[in-house]
């Protein structure tokens, strides 16, 4: 789960200037860009939140502390983090869609391992490679999104992208789960592997190639490409601002369902209604939620999906045992406030990289945000501590934790913002 961060005054909201009217439909072939890529972050994004619901199985089956937990999913991260930073350097030497079946091939491997971890070593071991791969997947399609469309509809773009989160919870999780109660923890990565076959096929038989950045290159070192891209002010700008957002982010999801089950009192069986209403509801949000961010401006709406996100992470990490239909209100409202700010918050940041430097940017910039995820969810293992009886202790000051690093990113995203309006003619030209 991506949390960011709200002010109880945040400076000025004023929105972006205005940009140019957006076209009303796209091509046929942008329409299957848009598609593909969501379908292919719908499989990136499941194998990642997959483990989150998988928690309290894992702990069991496993025999392990929440902080072996907490390292199986930062574990991830961490690699990740240093395979975008080794890839930013080549990222824009290649043709994107080469360089995505390359990394989406690996990415389908790693989860294959984690479908066949007879024990906890052999699944540690999976992440890694699975973190690799998928990694740098999501930056590669942020790049070819930034290469095929204008800032001016990048939100509705990003708005049916970021669908996929939602995807995930109405179909992926709860079928996921549906497997592991049948037969096992191990069921729902063969699930995935079987849909990246299908996502492959796709990327191979309807995206065309993407190289008109190749035309843009100057270096001929991509180690003086990469020291370009991480020495300009304003990139070094977007990253401190990308790192504090995804540590928030990272922290309450690897224990969100055993505090669910332990804490709140919701059992395992009723896991996927939860997700199954919240996707749904995501789902519709996503969209409009994208149409809005264009309309209204990035970082004003940014700044009202993290307040209600700010809101709702206090209420959420102070429940009891609690009826089921409120705490699916509570999932509900959670994650539209995170959606808001995921779709943003991505739409802002692509308009911040030069053509030139967009894959390296992208690269960098996913490669902190892995890092920073990795950080939180090991802080967060520190932080929580499952009693005997099974509930989580401190889960409460990690919600504050979660709060103050979305307080002080509404501030620095506001800089971005500034930043991008100020090159708003060139980023429309882009």
């Amino acid at each position: 789960m991506s949390t960011t961060s709200v002010p109880a005054s945040p400076p000025s909201l004023s929105p972006s200037p205005p940009a140019p009217a957006s076209p009303a439909t796209f091509t046929p072939y942008q329409k299957t860009v848009v598609g593909v890529l969501a379908f292919l972050q719908f499989t990136i994004i499941l194998d990642f939140m997959i483990i989150s619901p998988l928690g309290a199985l894992l702990l069991r089956d496993l025999h392990i502390p929440t902080k072996k937990f907490g390292l199986v999913v930062s574990a991830y991260a961490f690699s990740a983090a240093i395979s975008g930073l080794l890839a930013a350097g080549f990222a824009d030497r290649f043709d994107r869609k080469k360089l995505l079946l390359f990394f989406y091939a690996g990415f389908m491997g790693g989860t294959l391992l984690c479908g066949l971890a007879p024990t906890y070593e052999f699944l540690l071991g999976a992440r890694i490679v699975t973190g690799v791969f998928g990694g740098v997947i999501g930056s590669i399609s942020m790049a070819i999104i930034t290469d095929l469309f204008p800032l001016n509809v990048r939100g509705r773009v990003m708005g049916v992208v970021q669908t996929s989160f939602a995807a995930s919870q109405v179909l992926g999780l709860p079928l996921g789960l549906f497997l592991a109660n049948r037969w096992g923890w191990h069921a729902p990565f063969l699930m995935i592997v079987a849909l990246t076959v299908v996502a492959g096929g796709l990327i191979v038989a309807r995206l065309r190639p993407i190289d008109a950045h190749l035309k843009l290159q100057r270096e001929g070192n991509p180690f003086v490409h990469l020291f370009r891209t991480v020495s300009q002010k304003r990139y070094l700008q977007a990253f401190a601002t990308t790192t504090l957002l995804a540590t928030g982010g990272f922290m309450l999801m690897p224990f969100g369902s055993t505090f669910t089950i332990n804490n709140v009192g919701i059992s395992f069986s009723d896991l996927p209604t939860i997700y199954l209403v919240t996707g749904l509801c995501t789902l519709v949000a996503g969209p409009f939620v994208g149409r809005f961010s264009d309309k209204l401006g990035k970082y004003r709406l940014f700044c009202a999906g993290s307040a209600l996100t700010t809101i709702m992470v206090l209420i959420y990490t102070h429940l009891g045992p609690t009826a089921l239909p409120l705490v699916i209100v509570v999932n509900v409202l959670l994650f539209v406030g995170v959606t808001s700010r995921m779709i943003s918050a991505s739409a802002l940041m692509s308009a911040v990289p030069d053509a030139a430097h967009r894959g390296s940017f992208m690269s960098v910039n996913s490669s902190l945000q892995q890092a920073a995820g990795g950080v939180g969810a090991a802080v967060a293992g520190l932080i929580v501590v499952q009693t005997a009886s099974g509930t989580l202790e401190h889960y409460d000051i990690l919600g504050y934790v979660v709060v103050a690093a979305m307080l002080v990113v509404v501030v620095m995203l506001r800089g971005i913002d500034r930043m991008v309006s100020e090159r708003a003619p060139a980023a429309q030209r882009a």
